[in-house]
């Protein structure tokens, strides 16, 4: 089994009406075209209070998320798969990736179709250039990767490695991340730094996050988008 993530774009419809369709027919389209595991992260109202982090590269920026998993993600067995995503929005791109789930969500599951609880940041990410690529993922996953789990309220963070891209022109990136957060830390620095009411451990916590990102992401190559998430691993029993 391999797994894809393909990131989305509205085009001229409207975002509201884009997250609708979506919602009702692209998990279950994808389904039958043989996908599996599949979830939607949608930049719809529930997450506007978060738009200050947002962070971007790509113009205009990708408007949805959707990540699955397939038995191969070969060209000649997508070719079901990149048309329902095509009849879906307006262009898309895709990318094979490693999954490593580092913080599973087991304190909000989500239930099936429905809004998970929270909020889910969904990161696409660039390496340094001035570090190979082998220096950079040591970097992320050996001294990172501890450092967003202590410092941050994440109570889900999957990381994703991409492989290569499956699509042409897609934005060349190196991963793609999700963590999800309470509501509270939309709007609240402490809350999403887990250092609510103790001004000392925010600037702890934050000073510390921003120095190990600086050690392997390239700044001017990334898009961060709040989304809700959106689960529908139950089609996998339809």
């Amino acid at each position: 089994m391999e797994k894809i993530i393909v990131a989305l774009w509205a085009g001229a419809e409207p975002r509201e009406a884009f997250n609708a369709r979506l919602r009702i027919g692209l998990a279950t389209a994808l389904k039958a075209a043989g996908a599996s595991s599949i979830r939607l992260n949608l930049r719809d109202g529930p997450v506007t209070p978060a738009d200050a982090l947002t962070q971007c590269w790509q113009a205009p920026q990708q408007d949805a998320v959707v990540q699955f998993w397939l038995p191969s993600a070969n060209a000649r067995f997508r070719k079901s798969i990149d048309a329902t995503l095509g009849a879906h929005c307006a262009r898309f791109a895709a990318w094979l990736v490693a999954e490593s789930t580092i913080i599973a969500n087991l304190a909000h599951p989500p239930a099936p179709g429905e809004r998970t609880a929270g909020w889910s940041q969904a990161s696409f990410i660039a390496f340094r250039p001035d570090l190979s690529h082998g220096q950079a993922v040591a970097v992320w996953h050996n001294h990172h990767t501890g450092v967003a789990v202590e410092t941050q309220a994440n109570f889900e963070y999957v990381q994703n490695l991409i492989v290569r891209p499956l699509t042409e022109g897609a934005p060349a990136y190196d991963a793609f991340v999700e963590e999800c957060f309470p509501a509270e830390a939309m709007t609240d620095p402490q809350a999403f730094f887990d250092a609510a009411g103790d001004t000392a451990k925010f600037d702890a916590n934050l000073a510390r996050m921003i120095d190990s990102c600086g050690r392997f992401i390239d700044f001017s190559r990334i898009d961060i988008i709040p989304t809700s998430q959106f689960d529908f691993a139950n089609l996998d029993r339809a």
